[in-house]
């Protein structure tokens, strides 16, 4: 072998050292493992209870009859538990009719922009204050921002008005009032 052939292989065996070397030192990197967590809590379920129906007792044909949210015996009232100072919906479907249990003649029933008052603190409906909830607002269009007490309940007081015809027929007429609720994440 002669110097020049010498000289090649050399310069080759320089490059390979050189690339195995390159190799080498990608592959030896330093390595590390972390474990993470996720966590959640599940909010206490909803519930709501119709514990009061809402009450117009005797009705005079031809003569209308409102009853106010506010009386503690006759007022319709929601019971809503849950998470306390959870946000929540309600959502109210309303009858437009109350009617006789055979279906024969029904009677309208109304309610006004004031006819409900949700309460966070638990009270009888005659003692509901603003700093308790919502006092006089629109069952039609309940606040957003409804929230469950800090004790775990919110109660929903309703009144409304019926509105007999002249003719309307004797009889106890009945309505069902659905109270939906839901938590919204606020």
């Amino acid at each position: 072998m002669d110097i020049k052939q010498l000289s090649q292989i050399y310069r080759w065996s320089v490059i390979v050292t050189f690339l195995v070397l390159v190799v080498a030192a990608g592959s030896v990197r330093g390595q590390d493992v972390a474990n993470g967590q996720a966590t959640a809590n599940v909010l206490a379920a909803l519930s709501v209870t119709a514990t009061q129906a809402l009450q117009f007792g005797n009705v005079y044909q031809g003569v209308a009859k409102s009853q106010d949210e506010t009386d503690d015996a006759l007022s319709g009232i929601f019971d809503i538990v849950g998470a306390a100072s959870a946000g929540i919906s309600i959502y109210l479907t309303l009858p437009q009719y109350m009617a006789l249990a055979d279906g024969s003649d029904r009677m309208t029933i109304a309610f006004g922009t004031t006819d409900a008052t949700v309460d966070t603190m638990n009270v009888t409906p005659s003692t509901v204050v603003a700093t308790d909830g919502w006092v006089d607002t629109d069952p039609n269009n309940l606040p957003g921002v409804l929230v469950v007490g800090q004790a775990g309940q919110t109660n929903l007081y309703l009144g409304g008005k019926v509105i007999p015809a002249v003719d309307q027929a004797a009889g106890g007429y009945t309505g069902d009032i659905i109270c939906n609720v839901a938590y919204n994440g606020t």
